[in-house]
Parts: C-alpha cells; structure tokens; sequence
C-alpha cells in the first residue's frame, strides 16, 4: 500500500488525496477557491433575501426568484467541484456526469427568463408575474433533468451488476461523448448571448444594465466553454497528459461559477433596492419646496404679477359713499369657487415660489380701515352745529 502524501493523514482514503495533497497544487487552489464560492454564495442568498422589505420596484422584486435560483444552481456548481477533486470511483463519475448539466441548464435557464421578461416588458410595458417567470426557468432546466436522468438510467442498466454495486462504466464515458450530451445546455447558452443585444440599445437606461450584464456573462462563459471543451477533447491528448481532464472540468466549474457572481449575482443584488426610474418625480434643483407639494396652491401665468386676492368691499372704502340708491353686497365679488381654487397667501407658498419677505410687502395690500366721516366735517350733530354760540 502506497504511503499517504505529503499534506495528508494516514487514515485518508486514497481517492481523496488531491484534497489534501500539498504537491497537488492545483486540487488546494481550486478547492479553495470553491469553499470561498460557497461561503459566498450563501452571504449573497442572506443579503437578497434581507432586501426583500426595501425594494420599491415592483418589476425588481418580481425578478427576485430568478436570481435566488441563479444563487442557489452556482452553489451547486462550487460544491460539484469537490467531485472532480477527488478520484473517479463509480458515485463520483455518477454524480460528475449527472449535476454537471443539470446545474449549467439551471443557471441559464434563469438568465433566458430574464432576458424574455424584459423583452416583453420593453414592448407590451406589462411583465409576466413573478410565478410564471419561475415556472418558465424550471420548465426549461426540466428538459436536462429528463436528458440526463435518461442517459443515467440507460448507464446503470447497460452496467453489469458487480457485487450489487454500479459498475464503473460512468467513469469510462469519452471525453467526446461527454461533450455531446451538452448540446442543450449549449442551445442555452447561445441563446443568453444573443437574446440581450437588442437590450442594449433599450430606451430605459435600467434595463439596458441588465442587458449589459447578461450579455458579459453569457461572452465570459463563452469563453470559458471554448477554453476547456478544446483542452478536454484535445489539448491534454496533444500535450501527452490525459491526466488533466479532471483538472480541467474543475477550473472550468470554480471559473464559470464566479462568473455568474461576479458580472451577474452582485451587480444584480446592487440594483435590487433602486427605485422605479417611471416613477420618479422631476425636481428643480434651485427651489427646496416643490410648488406642487402646496394643497392650496395654484399656477400663476406667466409675466408680471397680477393682484390675484379677492379684495373685501368691506374694507376698502376709502372715500364717503356715493348717492347711489343701488345697494351693493360688500361681498359681490365672491365668484362661488370652492376654498381650494382659490389662492392661499400662506408663507409657505411664498418661499416655494422663490419671494422673499420684502416681495411680499410690495404685493400684498395691507388693509385700511375706512373713514366714516367725510373729511371737514365734524364730530358734533348737526344741531349743535346750527345753534348760535
């Protein structure tokens, strides 16, 4: 029996050294750079779900299952890291082979949804609900799940039974066949790259962030897609060193799943409490009070300032009434217009109309008290004014 390496215990199962294998140096770096995915990726689901009370928009909150499903399917992807970590026996080839498209469809599955929402949101300006979005994403990641529990089912069948176990042809699937049993999910993926470009020219500047981050994430799992399906069909052979396979399949997991974190999950979570830009109000910056804040004010027109108080007759009699026999109402001038059409000379109006105090004693006529006695006559009757001294 071989010694246990340097890094690793003696009581170590074999298939489990690459964990803890310190001349393995890949096997400590992307398992390290699976559990911080891990420990990440449940921060982030506790952060979306504590935001859940502060988002405003409708339409955001709507897109919060989408992206809870986008955590939760790259957090599968770090934990299925560890499986390529570690040695191929028949459960880990089973489980590889299983959840490797299972959790890529999921991811993109949410991200195709997205995309259509917004789409249908830019041209019918109505969204689907919440439910339907999360029922279009599973029904579309249903498709792998049905693939790939086909091809299990076909594999353990075909498999002959050793000692009650599962035959180890999981683990001797080639490279090319591996690749092949992905064409959906690589329908999936084509299809998050092209469906945002239209986004990007959308005319509400925060849908096209969306689309923007989409797009970047689709290009960058592209990329990533490209990078480790030539090193696994045909790199590693050219290089003479087949051994790199694993290797491979599990930098492109711990690569791709932060990808999804980091152009997509983060700058989502970012955005999720900002207001509905369709709502917001426009404001002048130079005045503190808006003027439409007031119940009882109204627009004045344009041009110099027109005397717009309704003047009591009342009290404005200034000189000694006329010999007219007509009686005239002190209040004739009422025009039966209810309070609220009316204007308010309140302090608070004046300020959002941008007047100061000494404005306001120029335009407001204060009130005079008339005078009841014509001017030159006296205050003594008129019978003791005829009586001789």
């Amino acid at each position: 029996m071989a010694s246990a390496p340097r890094g690793c215990g003696p009581s170590i199962n074999s298939i489990y050294y690459t964990l803890c294998d310190l001349a393995a140096v890949w096997g400590v770096v992307v398992e390290a750079a699976a559990a911080a995915g891990v420990v990440t990726s449940f921060v982030l689901i506790i952060i979306l779900m504590a935001s859940l009370p502060f988002v405003t928009d409708k339409k955001r909150k709507t897109m919060v299952g989408l992206q809870a499903g986008v955590l939760v399917f790259t957090l599968g992807l770090f934990g299925l890291t560890f499986a390529f970590i570690v040695g191929r026996y028949p459960t880990s080839c089973v489980v590889r082979r299983f959840l490797f498209g299972v959790l890529f469809s999921g991811c993109l599955s949410c991200l195709v949804i997205h995309v259509l929402w917004i789409t249908v949101l830019q041209r019918g300006g109505r969204g689907p609900r919440s439910w339907m979005l999360c029922l279009g994403a599973v029904a579309l990641w249903l498709v792998e799940v049905i693939i790939n529990t086909e091809w299990l089912i076909i594999t353990v069948v075909r498999s002959p039974p050793v000692r009650g176990a599962v035959s180890s042809l999981s683990c001797s699937i080639a490279n090319q066949d591996f690749v092949m049993s992905l064409i959906y999910v690589m329908v999936l993926l084509l299809t998050v790259v092209l469906a945002p470009v239209p986004l990007l020219t959308h005319r509400n500047k925060h849908w096209r962030r969306d689309g923007a981050f989409i797009c970047s994430t689709g290009l960058s799992t592209v990329a990533l897609w490209i990078a480790w399906i030539v090193m696994y069909i045909h790199g590693n052979r050219a290089a003479g060193n087949p051994t790199w396979d694993d290797p491979t399949l599990a930098v492109a997991l711990v690569s791709n799943a932060w990808v999804f974190l980091l152009l997509y999950i983060i700058p989502e979570i970012c955005l999720v409490t900002q207001e509905d830009p369709d709502q917001e109000q426009p404001h002048d910056g130079d005045r503190i009070y808006p003027a439409t804040s007031l119940p009882y004010d109204i627009i004045l027109p344009e041009g110099p300032l027109q005397n717009v108080y309704v003047e009591n007759k009342a009290f404005s009699l200034d000189a000694a009434p006329t010999a007219s026999t007509k009686a005239v109402s002190p209040y004739g001038a009422f025009h039966g217009q209810v309070r609220s059409c009316v204007y308010q000379p309140t302090e608070i109006a004046l300020i959002a109309r941008g007047f100061t105090k000494m404005d306001q004693d120029k335009m407001i006529p204060r009130v005079r008290v008339p005078t009841l006695v014509p001017e030159g006559s006296s205050f003594l009757p008129r019978s003791l004014e005829s009586r001789p001294s």
